[in-house]
């Protein structure tokens, strides 16, 4: 039988002020064939399938199959339910998620409040590394109202407190989980791995989703190189693949046997090493080096035109809120960039790393691009190219003066930038050793803030913040797509921020 979907109104989802008793369903029970083991390339054999770290896409694709959290996102990128089934707001800093019934994780065991209580203290307990314990350190206390009821009390109104549970960083595991074996309660089980190669799962057997997963199982393939990813799909030794190469974008359009499923939301930026003694430290050389790169060519090089150039802070496409403000944008500029360097004293440049990453294509083209650029005003740049686990842990660690990186939020509004610019919880994907108040002040206070007016209000103050301050260089928006089969249905990607999270749609995905 299929759940039963009751709306809820955009402002009662994200804030519940004055919602009353308000409900969600999450709708499922897509009738699909069952059967079969779907095949899917990678871009990378996931550095750590660490339920609560955030160590990249491909691994956040594979965590998704695994761990569910509370909340979720259907097929068009509605937020919904997921492990919860209804979800009542108590006022606006305290909210009951009744969890389904029929939820149990891979052990058997059913997923209970304590269940919720115990993942949630993981994640904010003290010495924590996840990705999200600065977001949920809102939360004032968790109570176990019964079994199956669980109640979360705010410090604060928190506009998008829905969206971090959401996250592929903030899943219900059991309490019974050990370091060595976690258990989730997703649609499959993790049957077995070869480290560098694959990760393979298999079907739960009572997932709670009605016929999901429509497969028995999926088998993850690590292709580092982009053009064997691609030749894998071609050849049919593969169903699916993320990340498909920009150059082979027409020839998949054009074939009768492959579909493209495309997206523009992710977007490339710089980040600086700022806690290292030297010119990075000054936010005029930061700007510098924003003036000085034509974007277009980065979108050109490296992404065979699909993009578009991003001049200004990265509000995500499809956004909950427009921003814009001209005077607080980036232009190729080679004269500003030049007199911007003599401002703050290297007129003739200086001499640093860059570090980016031979697994992307995407990521190496990006910084050859930059590399020369950075040359014209005298900066000049030798490349670092590790594979992606090193890039993300010498990005942890500090170990560069400049990076490529691109990224994702994980939804589509102003704060989903929140973990790539606060400095309560630092990691990869900011400027190492970057703080500042005046960001941190506004990211805190447009989250806590339930009028969307005067959330506008805040994020364009954000928007001029970010470009004074230069915590990142943005470079451009990206226009990226999963290849597949013709007898793949059922799956595609999510819009805007949301495709990082496409493997909420895996559920639904089928074969012939």
């Amino acid at each position: 039988m299929n759940d039963t979907h009751l709306s809820l109104s955009r402002r009662a989802v994200l804030l519940g002020l004055g919602a009353g008793l308000s409900a969600l369903a999450l709708p499922r029970g897509l009738r699909a064939q069952t059967g079969g083991t779907l095949r899917f390339g990678l871009s990378t054999f996931p550095p750590s399938l660490s339920p609560f770290e955030n160590t990249g896409g491909a691994a956040n694709t594979v965590k998704l199959t695994m761990f569910r959290g509370l909340m979720g996102y259907d097929g068009d990128g509605n937020l919904v339910p997921e492990v919860a089934e209804r979800v009542e707001w108590e006022g606006d800093k305290a909210v009951l998620f009744k969890l389904r019934g029929n939820a149990v994780f891979h052990n058997g065991d059913p997923v209970t409040s304590a269940d919720v209580i115990h993942s949630l203290n993981e994640i904010t307990k003290e010495g924590s590394s996840a990705f999200l314990k600065a977001d949920l350190s809102v939360i004032e206390e968790t109570e176990a109202v019964d079994d199956k009821t669980v109640r979360i009390t705010l410090k604060t109104p928190n506009a998008v407190f829905l969206h971090l549970l959401a996250s592929y960083c903030a899943p219900v595991i059991s309490a019974r989980s050990t370091p060595e074996v976690v258990i989730g309660c997703g649609p499959f089980r993790l049957k077995g791995q070869e480290k560098g190669v694959y990760v393979e799962v298999a079907r739960a057997d009572r997932f709670y989703g009605p016929d999901q997963p429509a497969v028995e199982a999926i088998r993850f393939v690590a292709y580092a190189d982009e053009n064997l990813r691609y030749s894998a799909l071609e050849a049919g030794d593969v169903d699916v693949i993320e990340y498909l190469p920009w150059t082979q974008f027409e020839t998949v359009e054009a074939s009768d046997s492959l579909e493209i499923s495309t997206n523009t939301g992710p977007f490339m930026f710089l980040l600086f090493n700022t806690a290292k003694k030297g010119p990075l430290q000054d936010p005029r050389v930061r700007r510098a080096i924003g003036y000085a790169i034509e974007r277009q060519d980065v979108v050109d090089a490296a992404f065979a035109g699909r993009g578009a150039p991003l001049v200004g802070f990265p509000n995500p496409p499809g956004s909950t809120i427009a921003l814009s403000d001209p005077a607080a944008e980036y232009s190729y500029d080679m004269e500003k960039a030049q007199a911007l360097l003599a401002e703050a004293g290297y007129p003739d440049g200086f001499e640093c790393r860059l570090l980016a990453t031979a697994t992307y294509g995407m990521h190496q083209d990006t910084a050859a691009v930059v590399q020369a650029y950075l040359a014209m005003i005298g900066i000049n740049v030798t490349l670092d190219l590790p594979d992606w686990g090193s890039r993300v842990t010498m990005g942890t660690n500090g170990q560069y003066d400049i990076a490529v990186h691109g990224a994702s939020g994980t939804f589509n509004d102003p704060d989903a930038l929140f973990s790539m610019l606060y400095s309560g919880n630092p990691s990869y994907l900011q400027s190492y050793g970057f703080k500042s108040e005046r960001i941190d002040g506004l990211l805190l206070e447009g989250r806590a803030e339930p009028d969307m007016e005067k959330r506008k209000a805040i994020y364009q103050q954000l928007y001029t913040a970010y470009y004074e301050e230069a915590p990142q260089i943005p470079l451009n928006w990206r226009t990226q797509a999963y290849g597949m089969s013709g007898k793949v249905s059922g799956f595609h990607t999510l819009p805007g921020f949301l495709s990082g999270s496409s493997a909420f749609v895996l559920d639904g995905a089928k074969l012939g």
